[in-house]
């Protein structure tokens, strides 16, 4: 949002700088980056496990390096599209302060786009984790998931697709609450 309020300016540069590396830069990429950075060469965090706090930042950020990016390119875009609406326009002439017609105003109407790339950002989350979890040895589903088809054990490839299908469902219905929450206008009936 800053970046789109500040439109050409230093914040809003950086930021899209930011975003595009992050877009452009797969997760399992981005984890062996992560891992070599700042396990092997500053030795800072553990390379892999799921013990403690510690062992959470890698696989946290790799996995959340896209959706964080997509997001904020989003975000910008819509935040630049409404502040050129007439009703900005009218508020800052009711002289309502700067900040007041962001909040009120710019980042209700702002959010509704961002809304809807959550479903497929979220499904993304969930599908995604297959690899960083084998690259950091998580014990997680995804891990399972990659191990069974390896092993062609097709009764647990069958289960566990039914049930990523299933999350992406549940979070996609998910998200189209969302819409109804942020808009009045819009009504489920």
């Amino acid at each position: 949002m800053i970046a789109a309020l500040r439109q050409n300016g230093l914040p809003d540069y950086a930021a899209t700088l930011v975003s595009m590396v992050g877009i452009s830069t797969p997760s399992f990429v981005l984890a062996i980056l992560l891992v070599v950075v700042f396990s092997v060469t500053l030795r800072w965090l553990p390379t892999h496990g799921w013990l403690g706090p510690s062992t959470w930042i890698l696989p946290t950020v790799a996995l959340a390096g896209y959706p964080i990016a997509q997001i904020a390119r989003y975000t910008r875009a819509s935040m630049l599209d409404v502040t050129r609406k007439d009703y900005v326009r009218t508020a800052h002439s009711k002289g309502i302060r700067e900040r007041a017609v962001v909040v009120s105003h710019m980042t209700r109407n702002a959010l509704i786009p961002v809304v809807t790339i959550l479903g497929p950002l979220l499904a993304y989350l969930v599908t995604g984790s297959f690899i960083v979890e084998l690259i950091f040895s998580v014990p997680g589903i995804g891990r399972f998931y990659v191990t069974g088809i390896g092993e062609r054990d097709y009764g647990l490839i069958m289960a566990m697709t039914m049930l990523y299908a299933g999350v992406i469902a549940v979070l996609n219905l998910v998200v189209d609450l969302l819409y109804a929450w942020i808009d009045p206008r819009i009504r489920y009936s």
